[in-house]
């Protein structure tokens, strides 16, 4: 060996990747520069820009609430936006994606009303314009702070021109959607039965309702038998109640013709208050036993009573006579909502309290009437919550006040054990006890509500709109020819619109828009175009503060204002607002367009958001404003348990963008069946992290490899049948990626990406064309067709991960482009068809059948220290198997299998050869490569030192450095 060559840096002559892309990816600091780069840059306005012309493709954003910073839900929400906007975006659509925010309603107000009583302040006394101000000065504060934080995720989008229901316009075109309602006739105002939160003194709807378990008391009440058949006049009919303080409001029993019910009699006793020997109960026969379990009675089975002797039994109220009411008689109904499975077989109606009994009751009504009992319906409870005089004993007239159900602070009032206590006094209870069991609160005070009688406005479900159609129709039509992802939704929503009442869209609050009709005496609805011109005129001027501005009714109605027409005070609710947001944002944009092609929200918006779109947009135009609708699961903890403060067990996505970074939330998300329910944590984050690091470190290696590259193209036909292989793999991808997209399965293609980066480019691909890349002379073929095919699958990974990772994706792009101004302008690559080669495919699993069995070996040698590395091994290979021993000719098998040599034949192979189960007819002998190691490229082999200039390495090395020399 030569001194020369001794001081030969082999180091310095080998093709090893060169990058500026760092290991350590530093999110938590680089990720704010790249958002303030995209701001600075005006990336929003360049996307609009580069889509000109194109296709649009509209998610319709569903606003969040103005009222908090953002948790992890939100994140996850945004997020599967984002990725989906992007993934159109760049694969030739014009996705503009326009963020909004819901702004008004009771949450909003609360806060407001909260910082008055903190300074004494009495909301009443405020100007209502002057706490609409402020309410409306709260939200746009919330909006700023949001929109930081979803910049923040990556999100892009039009922050600078978001729609909000609180924008004047959006205000005016709300107000234009309800008298759209009220001129086609579906606007009514009506008394039934609704849930009313006495906490925040209010209407609610299904959606703003959430169902906890509480403890309540039961109780089993006599109703005596005061008409009917002789043998029955003297009995009772006992019912099951876990609402006693609905007892007032009592005015019919339901009971059901499918069951079996009988006269007992009491044969025995051992109770206080309750039922005593010798009286006679009537129950369904097989409730009865359990019944007289919970009085402590014995009972005796008298005789069957048939249905058709319901119908002419009339019961007095066990009320009877209590602060001198309770005389009208209470009729049985037949009622499908009556089961067997608890209680007694009848049901206590009060259509005062409940939708099931309002209908019941109503159903009937002509019939009741016809019979000499009057079908009104009293109003029992005020919106305090208190006993109105429709509840004689128990009002304000009773001894000691009026009762109350419900306080101010949402706690359990006295209504209960005054009556229960009134039962026992008239000797009408049968038994009484708790029970746990599921029951409505509101969902913003997380207080229970109660179903109460009181004037509101509706909008009709099942009237004839004129086509033949009516809003109910309409609805269920529209689910039919709407696109659900998970296809579980369909039936979801479908469900809800089958069951659900007429939509109540009053409340009785002060921040929101307003219910801008007038009505007569009699309740009718003004209908003149002008007043209603000159409503939404002034809505679009000055918002719908104009409603409740002095002088508003005569400014409104103009020559009518000497008329007696009643201005309506009550505002809409807030589903109806974010139900119409499609008009003033889909229709009134130009560059959206109506209807949207996607909705995407949480599961529980098959009642909110999707529900009221629905119905807004049914009422209005016939059909929903979405073609398609995706839902995702809700955030649950590590455990699966819900996230809260108290447990400590909250996921902040400000924390982990802090300490980790948005794209590992991200990828969190995208490696998440987001139809189920996500878990989240520091051990899931974690795992992302792992997964993340690995993506980037291939991702650093062909950036680091392709500084080497000069971009040349090499024709299909001329490359390596490993490098064909791996753009067929390419061309796989792309199909999946691309359908995958399509379909919103975003699991498998981050799963699929993930893979390949791992399992097939790190563990293999790559590893096999190391030698040649950093070793193969400038030019080597095989050297120039790597490159060739790196540079390729670079681009398409990049590409495809860009909007599930959009930081990354341009930190990468920009280091390999940096004259470039943005990854997310560009388009997914368009994949030549003839990179699909099937057979080559296939018969490329036969030679990595082969390679597992060898590497197989190999490890056990490395992990019994007989070989250091693959490169001193030099395996005999037997393949047995003929179209295994096929598929290897004319391959460098060596090289794919990392060895300095390898030798194949096609016997069977001795006993002791290593196996593998799951590739038959193949077997290794482990052998040690002969030869010399060479100092350049490490290969052993026997032909070192040739080249009497680089005596200490291969002849191919040696070859690669006098090519080196000539070009330096």
């Amino acid at each position: 060996m030569t001194d020369t060559a001794e001081k030969i840096d082999y180091s310095k002559t080998l093709y090893l990747p060169e990058t500026d892309f760092p290991m350590r990816a530093g999110l938590p600091q680089k990720e704010p520069e790249t958002v303030a780069r995209w701001q600075q840059m005006g990336l929003y306005k360049k996307l609009r820009a580069s889509a000109a012309g194109r296709e649009k493709f509209v998610l319709h954003d569903g606003p969040p609430y103005a009222n908090g910073n953002i948790h992890i839900g939100h994140a996850l929400n945004k997020i599967l936006k984002d990725v989906i906007n992007r993934s159109f975006q760049m694969r030739g659509f014009d996705a503009n994606y326009v963020p909004g925010w819901d702004c008004h309603g009771l949450p909003i107000e609360w806060k407001i009303e909260e910082k008055y009583r903190e300074k004494g302040k009495n909301k009443d006394e405020v100007p209502v314009n002057e706490f609409r101000q402020e309410c409306r000065d709260f939200a746009a504060g919330w909006i700023k702070v949001q929109s930081e934080e979803f910049k923040r995720l990556g999100i892009e989008g039009d922050f600078e021109n978001p729609y909000t229901t609180m924008n004047f316009h959006a205000e005016s075109r709300i107000a234009g959607e309800l008298l759209k309602i009220a001129k086609s006739g579906q606007l009514y105002r009506g008394s039934k039965p609704i849930m009313w939160s006495v906490v925040e003194r209010t209407a609610l709807a299904e959606a703003e309702v959430e169902y906890a378990d509480v403890e309540s008391d039961m109780i089993w009440v006599k109703f005596p038998i005061a008409e009917g058949p002789s043998e029955l006049k003297g009995a009772f009919v006992v019912i099951w109640t876990t609402t006693p303080w609905t007892i007032p409001g009592n005015r019919a029993i339901a009971y059901s013709s499918r069951y079996g019910y009988g006269l007992y009699e009491v044969e025995t006793a051992e109770n206080d208050f309750g039922p005593q020997p010798g009286e006679k109960l009537i129950f369904a026969k097989r409730l009865a036993e359990e019944s007289a379990a919970k009085a402590k009675v014995t009972l005796k089975f008298v005789r069957d009573v048939a249905a058709v002797e319901f119908a002419a039994i009339t019961c007095a109220h066990p009320l009877h006579g209590l602060g001198g009411g309770y005389h009208f008689g209470v009729p049985l109904l037949d009622g499908d909502h009556v089961t067997d499975e608890t209680g007694t077989g009848f049901v206590h109606t009060a259509p005062s309290h409940g939708r099931e009994d309002f209908d019941a009751w109503m159903d009937n009504a002509r019939a009741l009437e016809a019979r000499g009992i009057s079908s009104a319906i009293p109003f029992p409870v005020d919106d305090a919550g208190f006993f109105t005089v429709d509840a004689p004993g128990f009002g304000p007239d009773a001894e000691g006040g009026a009762a109350r159900v419900i306080d101010d602070s949402g706690k359990k009032g006295d209504a209960n054990e005054r009556v229960i206590k009134a039962l026992i006094g008239r000797h009408a209870l049968f038994a009484r006890g708790r029970l746990k069991h599921s029951y409505p609160h509101s969902w913003r005070s997380k207080k229970p509500v109660i179903f109460r009688n009181t004037p509101q406005w509706f909008v009709y479900m099942d009237k004839e709109l004129g086509d033949g159609t009516t809003l109910r129709s309409r609805a269920l039509n529209a689910i039919d020819e709407t696109r659900f992802v998970p296809a579980a939704g369909q039936n979801r929503l479908r469900a809800m619109i089958e069951q659900r009442p007429d939509w109540v869209l009053s409340r009785q609050r002060a921040w929101g828009v307003p219910i801008c009709v007038f009505v007569d005496e009699q309740g009718e609805i003004l209908q003149d175009d002008g007043v209603n011109a000159r409503i939404l005129d002034a809505f679009e001027r000055e918002g719908a503060d104009a409603w409740f501005a002095d002088g508003a009714r005569e400014r409104f109605l103009g020559e009518k204002a000497n008329e007696p027409w009643t201005q309506v005070m009550d505002i809409l609710d807030v589903w109806f607002d974010s139900g119409s947001t499609h008009t003033f944002t889909l229709e009134d944009r130009p560059d959206l367009k109506w209807p949207a092609d996607v909705y995407l929200e949480g599961s529980d918006q098959h009642r909110g958001w999707f529900h009221s779109s629905l119905l807004e947009s049914a009422a209005t135009r016939g059909r929903a404003p979405y073609n398609a609708v995706i839902t995702h699961g809700f955030t649950m903890d590590e455990k699966g348990e819900k996230m809260s403060k108290s447990k400590g067990n909250v996921t902040s996505p400000q924390e982990v963008m802090k300490d980790a970074g948005a794209d590992i939330l991200r990828l969190w998300v995208m490696t998440s069946d987001y139809a189920e329910d996500l878990r989240v944590g520091k051990t899931i984050i974690q795992t992302n992290i792992d997964a993340y690091r690995k993506l980037r470190n291939t991702i650093r290696w062909m950036l680091g490899t392709l500084a080497h590259d000069k971009g040349e193209v090499i024709a299909l036909a001329e490359l390596p049948e490993l490098e064909q292989l791996m753009l067929h793999r390419l061309s796989e991808l792309d199909q999946l990626v691309r359908e995958s997209y399509d379909a919103f399965e975003f699991k498998k293609i981050a799963r699929a990406l993930i893979d390949f980066a791992n399992v097939e480019l790190s563990a293999f691909y790559f590893d096999v064309r190391k030698d040649a890349l950093y070793c193969d002379a400038p030019s080597s073929r095989r050297r120039r067709s790597a490159l060739h095919v790196i540079r390729n699958i670079f681009e398409c990974m990049v590409t495809w991960l860009a909007p599930m990772l959009p930081f990354t994706a341009e930190e990468a792009w920009l280091s390999r482009n940096p004259s470039v101004v943005s990854i997310h302008l560009e388009q997914f690559p368009a994949i030549p068809a003839e990179w699909k080669n099937d057979a080559l495919a296939e018969k490329w699993k036969k030679i990595r059948a082969v390679r597992t069995v060898v590497t197989g070996a190999l490890e056990i040698e490395r992990k019994d220290k007989r070989i250091g590395s693959s490169l001193e091994a030099a395996p005999v290979v037997h393949v047995a198997d003929a179209e295994l021993l096929k598929a290897l000719e004319g391959q460098d098998f060596e090289e794919i299998c990392i060895t300095s040599a390898i030798v194949i034949d096609s016997a069977e192979g001795p006993a002791n050869a290593f196996r593998l189960p799951e590739v038959s007819g193949v077997s290794v002998e482990p052998k040690l490569a002969e030869g010399t190691k060479c100092a350049r490229s490490w290969r052993i082999t026997t032909d070192v030192g040739l080249d009497p200039a680089y005596p200490d390495v291969s002849a191919r090395d040696a070859a690669a450095l006098h090519e080196l020399a000539v070009q330096n």
